[in-house]
């Protein structure tokens, strides 16, 4: 059996960009048995000072992949790394 492979979306709810990456990236990752775990940015004091406005991000083992908009190479790359 695989392991899973998990992805963290940085987020806040009603953020349109935040919504257009969750959907982007579910659709690549369809099949590749990936998780997608949704980080609201509000719930942690330390996340909100982190990140502010500045989201959606998406990360894997807390590596940044990509920021604002999915970089579709860059999660690529990722799908092939754990893949492998």
């Amino acid at each position: 059996m695989s392991t899973a492979r998990r992805l963290s979306i940085y987020h806040r709810p009603g953020c349109h960009l935040c919504d257009e990456m969750l959907e982007a990236v579910e659709r690549l990752c369809r099949g590749h048995g990936v998780i997608v775990d949704m980080v609201d940015v509000d719930t942690d004091p330390a996340l909100k000072a982190q990140y502010g406005y500045d989201i959606p991000v998406l990360a894997a083992d807390g590596l940044e992949i990509c920021r604002h908009r999915l970089n579709s190479d860059q999660l690529r790359e990722w799908l092939l790394r754990v893949e492998n």
